[in-house]
Parts: structure tokens; sequence; C-alpha cells
């Protein structure tokens, strides 16, 4: 599956963010709405950093409607908040209409909050098959190989016939609201955002179909669009 996933390797965070920002702005800035899972981590935020620096004018932010690949079980002022993190970092600085937020609800019950959010994408998103469609999904990779929320000791949760599902943290215990691998591989596109040298390891296994690498929830990442990128900095993507 990885062998025809395309791979692009800058030199750093900065550099990937600049280039990814120039993406997200040509994606945007059409004449039609455009559907965007957003994810967390040190990785976008460095990429809503540079964007509220240098295109926050430039991007036609009424075009585009937010949505989060996962969120923690978490109220949104939190500092764990996947949602916090982006209003802080982009949401604050841009001219983006509140409506076009549609956050998942941390402080609500995880499996309420999983079927309010399913039947939200549901119903203000285009559907193939009951599956809603995004243009873009941001997806990171944690250094055990999960994504969005669905970590290796749940893979199950990927094949899942929902729409989102309730994940736990293996070492927290911490719920989480998650979309599931049906929703990531029916998007128009897919980026995976990975920096740093603790997630070379599972880049290397992944990207070489190593013994195991089946195991990770990242290696199921396969868009029935064929348009799957990987964004990766050198530190990502060496092993020396």
């Amino acid at each position: 599956m990885m062998m025809t996933a395309k791979v692009k390797v800058y030199k750093d965070k900065a550099q990937l963010s600049e280039a990814f920002a120039i993406v997200l702005k040509d994606l945007i800035n059409v004449d039609h709405t455009v559907y965007i899972a957003l994810s967390g981590g040190s990785t976008p935020k460095a990429i809503f950093d540079y964007i509220a620096e240098n295109h926050k004018e430039d991007i036609k932010w009424e075009n585009v409607q937010f949505y989060w690949g996962d969120e923690r079980s978490v109220p949104p002022e939190h500092e764990e908040s996947n949602y916090k993190m982006t209003n802080d970092h982009l949401f604050t600085k841009i001219d983006l209409p509140k409506q076009n937020i549609h956050r998942i609800k941390g402080e609500n019950s995880p499996k309420d909050e999983a079927m309010r959010y399913s039947q939200e994408m549901y119903d203000s998103m285009i559907s193939r098959e009951g599956v809603p469609i995004f243009d873009l999904v941001i997806l990171g990779m944690g250094d055990d190989g999960h994504t969005a929320s669905i970590f290796p000791h749940q893979i199950e949760l990927w094949e899942s016939d929902k729409l989102t599902e309730v994940a736990t943290h293996p070492d927290s215990g911490q719920k989480r609201i998650t979309i599931t691998g049906k929703v990531i591989n029916a998007a128009r596109n897919v980026a995976f955002l990975v920096t740093g040298a603790n997630k070379a390891e599972k880049v290397d296994e992944i990207m070489n179909t190593k013994d195991g690498y089946k195991n990770y929830p990242a290696s199921l990442v396969s868009p029935m669009s064929g348009n799957l990128i990987w964004y990766l900095d050198e530190k990502a993507r060496n092993l020396s």
C-alpha cells in the first residue's frame, strides 16, 4: 500500500510548515466550499503559526469548513484540547466565520459525542454510500504507529462500520473520539505530517513494509482516491 504514497521530505519542521501552508492555500482558494479534517500535534501547530504570520490575508477563509480527525475528552479550554491548540494558534488570528468551525465537544459524554459528531458530518457534508467526503484529512503519527486516535491495541476500530468511535489511550486510559478508517480512506486527499527522529523507525517500517508494519494503524491509510502524501522532515525520514 505504501508503495503508491508520495513522499516529500523537508530539511526541518519550519521548511515543512512553509511548504504545507501553500498546499492549504491552493486547496482553499477555489470557488466552492472545502472540507478539511485537522490534526493536533506540534507539526500542525507550527504550520498554523506560519500561516497566521504569513498567509492570514491571502486565504479565502470563508470557503473552508474545519473539522477534526480526533479529540481528547476534555473541555475546549483544556491545554490538551486539539480545538484549543488550533483556536489559539490559528482561528483567533484569522477572519474565519464561527459557523465554519465544527469542533468535537470533548466535554460531552464520549459515546454521545461520537454519535453527535457523526451526524453533524453526515448532515453537513457531501457523502458517498453514507460516508462524508473530506477534501483533505490531515493526519499525524505517533511513535507507536497510531494515527488519529486509533492505537495499535485497538486497531480493530479502523474497520468500524461507524464514522466515529470512542478510543482509549493505552497508557493514560483517557477517552478520545476519533474518525474511523472508512472516513479517512474516503477523503479526496490525505496528508501525513510527521516530524522528529522519534518517528523515523515507524516511518521506515511502514514505508518499506517491514515485518509487523500491519500492526500500526498508520499503515492502513490508503485513500480510495490514491491521493496520499507523506510530508516528512529529514529526521523522520532517516534512521541515521
